[in-house]
């Protein structure tokens, strides 16, 4: 199986949990791991597409919420396009696996909302089968850091979802 894991990170949590996801995958074949800064990679040679990125205000971050976070924080990413910029240019899926998550505080979803639920819509109407739910995991605080045992549970995450995908991508 081929996979590639594609995040944003502003304080470095989502990257670290998009680290966990692509080595648990790379125990199933090949794993990529690519910013959404990154160009973007030829999807089709991918068997699985995980897109993650960090909960700003309810849901995806916006360059205003990214230049908010490099106000607050000096140590934060630049802001870049975001996972909501790599989204736009998706190509077509057709039908090829895909999962979502995020990092959030943990909260009632309808108090903080939710990316990776944001990040699994345009993922399906780019024609990708979802190979799990959207999946969130935890800072203690904004700026982090992860909540113990994340990047474990990321990682048991990525082997469910390497178990329920097959090697289809075209080579």
């Amino acid at each position: 199986m081929k996979s590639v894991v594609v995040y944003e990170s502003c304080y470095g949590n989502t990257r670290s949990i998009a680290e966990a996801i692509a080595g648990a995958l790379s125990e199933a074949g090949e794993a990529a791991l690519v910013s959404v800064d990154d160009p973007m990679p030829d999807l089709a040679g991918f068997d699985l597409v995980v897109v993650g990125g960090p909960t700003h205000i309810h849901g995806l971050s916006t360059s205003m919420s990214r230049k908010g976070a490099l106000k607050d924080h000096p140590n934060a990413a630049p802001p870049g396009i975001g996972v909501r910029g790599w989204l736009h240019e998706l190509p077509a899926g057709e039908g090829r696996r895909a999962a979502a998550f995020d990092t959030r505080i943990e909260k009632s979803i309808v108090l903080v909302g939710s990316a990776a639920r944001t990040i699994a819509r345009p993922l399906r109407r780019h024609a990708y089968e979802l190979a799990a739910e959207p999946e969130s995991f935890f800072v203690v605080d904004a700026d982090g850091p992860l909540k113990d045992g994340e990047t474990e549970r990321a990682a048991a995450w990525a082997r469910t979802l390497a178990a329920h995908t097959p090697a289809i991508a075209v080579r």
